[in-house]
């Protein structure tokens, strides 16, 4: 059986170009914005800029914006699709975090930055059409799904060239066990509570830009 699974996973290997010396992945997490759904409900999301020259990405220059929980969900779906090797850490969820509080926001910035920098160097997780949807596109969870399934009338390929130009745009989507959400109603610690993403936007930290 192990056996089995070790042949496995260097038949994959194998068929999974590594970055040549000309090649490079460079990849920011960044402006923070808090979104306000309602008169009880807030979260934040961050813009993931990609620049890369890899023959591994379709798109060469890319900027979505994702939450905490989506991060989360890329985690679930890369681990399961890992096979034997170890996947790069995520910063666990935080009972006491809160939305408000700038080192809090800058601190969970800088971890969700160094774990999109280790899975991205780890070659054979580049092969996963999820985290190409989840990089380069506007989709939400629920939709990224869905394409990876064949279970929309676009493809991938479509979906990220696609996303620049607002012909798949974001909707909503419901995600369960958000844990980037926070009651106003509270006393300044964040609280995980299910919701849904919203159009509504409100500025962060040093940013003035309304979210597209």
């Amino acid at each position: 059986m192990h056996s089995f699974v070790l042949q496995k996973f260097v038949s994959i290997m194998e068929g999974i170009p590594n970055l040549s010396k000309n090649e490079f992945i460079s990849i920011s997490v960044q402006d923070p914005k808090l979104h306000k759904e309602d008169h009880w409900r807030t979260h934040v999301d961050y813009e993931i800029c990609l620049h890369t020259n890899s023959m591994c990405f379709r798109k060469k220059t890319s900027c979505v914006r994702r939450r905490y929980s989506e991060f989360v969900w890329l985690r679930q779906c890369l681990e399961r699709n890992a096979l034997i090797i170890e996947l790069p850490k995520l910063q666990p969820w935080n009972p006491f975090f809160s939305l408000k509080n700038k080192v809090h926001v800058n601190q969970r910035m800088k971890g969700l930055q160094e774990f999109l920098e280790n899975v991205l160097y780890t070659p054979i997780l580049l092969s996963d059409s999820r985290l190409h949807l989840f990089l380069q596109s506007a989709l939400t969870i629920a939709k990224i799904e869905k394409c990876v399934l064949g279970k929309t009338r676009y493809t991938v390929a479509e979906a990220i060239q696609r996303s620049s130009s607002g012909c798949i745009g974001r909707v909503e989507d419901k995600l369960s066990c958000d844990s980037d959400c926070e009651s106003s109603s509270s006393s300044g610690l964040g609280q995980s509570i299910d919701t849904t993403v919203q159009d509504s936007a409100a500025p962060f930290l040093h940013s003035s830009e309304r979210d597209p």
